[in-house]
């Protein structure tokens, strides 16, 4: 199917953004830490028209659905609530939204933890914005998707996947300041590249532990008097809290010093290490891993060529992301694979091969 053949006319104008993967820095965004995110080649395209009567029409090529609203219906649920989540925001701010038609098609694996969501909406508002000529720049787009997510799909996320989708690129690492948007591009370490395998694990933020995180560490924050758990640089001032706060604690402030350190530039050696000790930290003090995950995970870690290896996304299930030799990482998903698949599990290559550029 395509846009005329659901709607009966072709669009106006499209736009894509891509999906993305964390390299390092999961869970510090909402505690207004650092984060090392990059694009990933799977993206998500929004096709808009006008709509020829009061409601928007959406559909999903991937689902195979379609959804219209009117203007006094309550808000939808499921792919279309992010649409219409950045409708809304956009009204509310002043801009003039018409009837729309809405044909999304993706290729950024969903339940993975590759922020196939934040995807969705930049692409939403990018083809608002064509559309419409409107005077939204980039971070501005990432800030109205991050409350199209928090208001709409009852996610309380941070802005990291949404200033990913929006300002990065699959040639650099994005280091990204969540508190003031500083950010800059970086290569990675010499002769390393970027493997993506899936778990196999199904999972959705909605319906996991992620906001009871949140939450933890905003009380966290509150009992050591501070405004965020990134002003806290000292891990031994989090011994002062009770658990499971200690822990939650722990893994944002150890976290956002392993990102500052790569920041520092560190040896693909180095870069693994920290993210191994990042994956120890997702489990046993952030506790959002899962069996699969930490196998997918250890034999990653074991496998000749591999710098390092952690859940990438916030984790309940999803995507592993390695750093791996240059030019080795299909050899080396082969070899995970064949072995994670022998252990019963349904493991899968989502990103075989991603070697980022050594200029900025």
């Amino acid at each position: 199917m395509d846009f005329q053949q659901i709607f009966g006319k072709p669009p106006e104008t499209q736009a894509s953004a891509p999906g993305r993967v964390n390299l390092l820095g999961e869970h510090t965004d909402y505690n207004d830490g650092f984060v090392l995110p990059t694009a990933i080649p799977q993206s998500t395209t929004v096709e808009l028209g006008f709509s020829s009567d009061r409601q928007h029409h959406f559909y999903s090529e991937n689902l195979n659905e379609q959804v219209s609203i009117s203007d006094i219906n309550h808000q939808p649920s499921g792919f279309a609530s992010y649409i219409f989540g950045c409708i809304e925001l956009l009204q509310k701010a002043g801009y003039t939204i018409p009837s729309l038609c809405v044909y999304v098609k993706s290729s950024v694996p969903m339940g993975s933890g590759l922020s196939s969501s934040a995807a969705l909406e930049v692409a939403t508002l990018r083809a608002l914005r064509q559309l419409l000529n409107l005077p939204i720049d980039d971070v501005e787009i990432a800030q109205f998707a991050q409350q199209a997510e928090i208001q709409y799909a009852g996610v309380q996320c941070g802005i990291m996947d949404q200033m990913a989708s929006s300002l990065a690129d699959t040639e650099h690492i994005l280091f990204l300041d969540t508190r003031t948007l500083e950010r800059r591009v970086m290569p990675l370490p010499e002769k390393a590249e970027i493997l993506v395998i899936d778990s196999g694990v199904p999972r959705t933020l909605a319906g996991s532990g992620y906001n009871q995180r949140r939450a933890e560490c905003e009380e966290a924050a509150r009992s050591l008097g501070v405004k965020a758990l990134r002003d806290i640089t000292d891990v031994n001032v989090t011994k002062t809290l009770p658990e499971p706060l200690q822990r939650r604690a722990r893994h944002v402030v150890t976290e956002n010093n392993r990102v500052l350190e790569v920041l520092q530039g560190v040896t693909s050696e180095r870069f693994g290490e920290l993210m191994n000790a990042s994956h120890a930290s997702l489990r046993d003090d952030y506790e959002v891993s899962v069996p699969a995950l930490d196998r997918l995970v250890e034999i990653l870690q074991k496998t000749e060529g591999v710098f390092g290896a952690r859940l990438t996304g916030a984790g309940f299930g999803g995507a592993s992301v390695a750093l791996v030799r240059s030019g080795e990482s299909k050899s080396i998903a082969t070899h995970v694979l064949e072995q994670y698949n022998q252990a019963g599990y349904n493991g899968r290559i989502l990103v075989p091969s991603l070697g980022l550029s050594d200029e900025v």
